[in-house]
Order: C-alpha cells, then structure tokens, then sequence
C-alpha cells in the first residue's frame, strides 16, 4: 500500500474543511453476497486495469469464476483481487445479506478477505435497517484496521454508533434535507461519534429521478458547512447506484438512438459521477471500472 487506511481516511475528512474538493476519492463497490443475483454488472469485471478485454476462454471462465456459487469464497475472493486491480481510493464491500440468519456467515466472509485486502475499506450493509441494525456491530468489530462503515440512520445509529465511535469512520444516512441531516449529526455526536469521523449522505435521486434536488442539498451543505461544526465534515454520494436502477440503465426496449444498454450504463454512471463531483461531494461511489477510469482522468 503506498498509504495506509488511517492516512487515507484521515485524509478525506479533512478535505471537508477545505471546502469544495479540489479531488474527489472514489469508492468501487463490489458484493460478497449473493453476487449472481445482487449485481448484474460483472462482464465490466472482464477488462484488466488498463482497459483491454479479456476475451474467448479465459474470459469466460473469469465470470464463471466469479459467479459461481457453488464455491462462494472463492468467488468473493477473485471478485476482489479484480477490483483490487482497478486502483480505486476506496474498496468497498456490499454485505447484501437477506435475512439474520446470515449475519455469522457474513462476519466469517470479512474475517477471511481481510488480509487480502490492500486498500482503505469501506463496508456496507444490507439496506435493510432490522438487518443492519445487528449486522454493521458485528461487522465493525471484527474488523483489524479502522474502516468507514455504512449506513447509520435515524433507526439504526443508537444500535450501530456504540460499535464505531472510537475507531471508525460511519456514514450517517438522512432524508434529502439539510436541517435533518444536521439534527442526526447533533443525535451521533451526543453518543459519543466524533465529528471528524462523521461522513454525510444526504441521499439523492439517480439521472432524472430527482437528481437536482439532492445535487441541490449537497452544495447547500458545503456552503454553511465554514460556519457550523455539524456540517462541516465530508459528503458521500451514491448517486451512481440510483442512476444504474433507473429503466433507462436497465432495459434494451429503447430505440437506436439510445445506443448500446452497457455502453449506456458506463456513460449514464460517469455522467451521474462528474455532476456528484461537481457538486462538492468527497466520496463518490461507483460500480463500473470503467467509470472509474474516466473518472481519474478528469483534471
């Protein structure tokens, strides 16, 4: 590692204090559950980092690889060795887990990447806030090295923030409203979380759902953020992950015009990736490598 995850996390947090960012961090997420169906994208997975394909049989057996369930570990291990390839800031993990029952199953899987893991982490849950309520715990203490964990929100932080306070990094997830999100920044702090190792979501609509309202919160944020401590740390942004759920990122019954559905979806990620990062988010989340690529070639 050419920098260790407490310097690159440190490192984000104060980037909030400089105002808009002079350079967004990008996370590339990946799942470790229920890869097959959780995450229709792994051909992008095909090309090497440096954007040649791999074609015929080796290509193949990569997704095969990768997809098959009937040795999950192996496949979450090879998933992230490619992603690993692909020099993000951040990886990110996705516990997309269906049901309690395979929270022990989803420390187990943490517990054995680990050491494979070469970048700054982030983990995440499933969404699901009577899941992630036991699951981000047991995560976050199993953990060997300080981590951003995803998400806390206004059900789940007096559950999540005993487990994150005095080691990690939580991302605290509200509704699109500057005032609510303040309100839970203020409900973290009193629990003992630090502001300096608080990170901001303020949700946000994918490409046409709503998009400008969120983008709209985000630079509000960064605005007041000089003048008011519980606003003033770094902003995460999704909003990558709701363009890829739009129809238009999903289905061929579109004319000609539209062009080719995975070349769309890498321009509709990038597309959704600048607008996040020009409105002054720290962190953004992709999905794609390729976004990622174009992404770090922006100046």
């Amino acid at each position: 590692m050419t920098e260790t995850p407490d310097c690159c996390l440190e490192s984000i947090a104060k980037q909030s204090f400089e105002g808009f960012p002079q350079n967004s961090k990008y996370i590339l997420e990946i799942p470790v559950f229920n890869i097959e169906n959780g995450f229709p994208f792994l051909e992008y997975f095909l090309e090497d980092s440096s954007g040649r394909r791999e074609e015929g049989a080796r290509a193949g057996g990569c997704l095969r690889d990768i997809a098959a369930v009937s040795d999950a570990g192996a496949a979450i291990e090879k998933l992230i060795a490619k992603a690993q390839k692909f020099s993000p800031d951040i990886l990110g993990l996705r516990f997309n887990i269906q049901d309690k029952k395979e929270i022990s199953s989803a420390v187990k899987v943490l517990k054995e990447q680990l050491l494979e893991i070469k970048l700054p982490l982030m983990i995440r849950g499933s969404g699901n806030d009577e899941i992630d309520g036991e699951l981000l715990p047991e995560l976050a203490k199993n953990l060997d090295r300080p981590a951003i964990i995803a998400s806390a929100n206004e059900n789940t932080y007096k559950k999540i923030l005993p487990f994150t306070k005095d080691r990690h990094y939580v991302v605290l997830k509200s509704p699109i409203d500057i005032n609510l999100a303040k309100e839970l920044n203020i409900l973290s702090s009193e629990l003992g979380q630090g502001l300096d190792k608080i990170i901001i979501d303020t949700d946000i609509g994918g490409l046409g759902c709503g998009f400008e309202y969120g983008y709209s919160i985000i630079e509000k944020i960064k605005q007041e953020a000089s003048n008011d401590k519980y606003l003033n740390m770094p902003l995460i942004s999704f909003a990558c992950e709701e363009t890829l759920k739009t129809k238009e990122a999903k289905s061929e019954d579109f004319s000609k015009s539209y062009g080719n559905l995975k070349e769309r979806r890498i321009l509709l990620e990038i597309t959704s990736a600048a607008a996040i990062r020009a409105a002054g988010a720290n962190l953004i989340v992709i999905n794609l490598p390729q976004t990622l690529k174009t992404l770090k070639g922006l100046k």
